[in-house]
């Protein structure tokens, strides 16, 4: 299957999935925002998590492959737990916190000093995988501080419309329109992205934002990075070297600390 263009399939793939979760919300008895506030708040979360965060995952993946890729993307738990301190709302951190944070980006470190070094993208697509998790961290706090008054079905459903309009508009802008091939393995990815991927995961993501802290929030990358590495290796060929695998085992271990941090906090 050749690939198709990033900005474009992924914009596709949020509108499909947008339409999906609306439907089904609005069967669910849910109602659209009632205040400009709450179209703000929205918009702000979508286009950060799915726009920046998603959209620029999915542009580098044209040149770096998907298990490190998701491996760098990990960091967000540390994004996560650091600004989940910031502000007069902000939850204190202790010197466990700080030392996996520390950790954790010294294996993201790691990680873009090999891909950079050994030319296995270019360094464009390691500055958008730096970026990506910064953007998710940013909209997962910030809907966590600007609630809105709809239900989170409603809410990720109209996050997906307007992130999928969005990279729609940006890949017609580009002219990816030419680049789309629609072939039939490309259109059942993209389906099950659309349900599986936005509907259900994400939708369950962003109900967990408003029950979790932070840091317990970004325990999720304990998953990510191993599901995306057997993945890779068992439908892409895809393999990690030793020091990919020493970097991806720091970034793990400063994760493992901030969680680890979160709940000794709370005893």
């Amino acid at each position: 299957m050749r690939s198709e263009p990033p900005a474009l399939f992924a914009g596709l793939r949020f509108l499909l999935a947008g339409v999906l979760m609306l439907a089904y919300a609005f069967w669910r008895g849910g109602t659209l925002p009632a205040s400009a506030r709450d179209w703000r708040s929205i918009a702000i979360t979508g286009l950060l998590m799915l726009g920046g965060g998603n959209g620029l995952v999915t542009w580098a993946e044209q040149w770096i492959e998907s298990n490190q890729a998701a491996l760098m993307v990990a960091s967000s738990a540390l994004w996560l737990a650091g600004m989940g301190a910031l502000g007069s709302r902000g939850e204190k951190v202790n010197a466990l916190t700080v030392a996996g944070l520390l950790l954790g980006f010294g294996g993201v470190a790691v990680l873009v000093n090999i891909g950079v070094v050994h030319r296995l993208g270019p360094p464009m697509a390691y500055a958008a995988l730096l970026a990506a998790p910064l953007c998710w961290s940013l909209g997962s706090v910030w809907a966590r501080r600007a609630p809105v008054g709809c239900t989170p079905a409603v809410t990720s459903a109209l996050q997906m419309l307007m992130a999928g309009a969005f990279l729609c508009g940006v890949g017609l802008a580009t002219g990816e329109a030419a680049r789309w091939r629609g072939e039939t393995q490309a259109l059942w990815v993209l389906l099950y992205l659309s349900v599986f991927g936005s509907c259900v995961a994400y939708g369950a993501y962003f109900w967990l934002v408003h029950q979790v802290p932070p840091a317990r929030l970004g325990t999720y990358a304990y998953v990510n990075p191993a599901v995306a590495v057997l993945l890779g290796w068992w439908f892409l060929d895809e393999h990690l070297n030793r020091s990919q695998v020493a970097g991806t085992l720091i970034i793990l271990a400063g994760v493992v600390l901030v969680t680890w941090a979160s709940r000794v906090r709370k005893t």
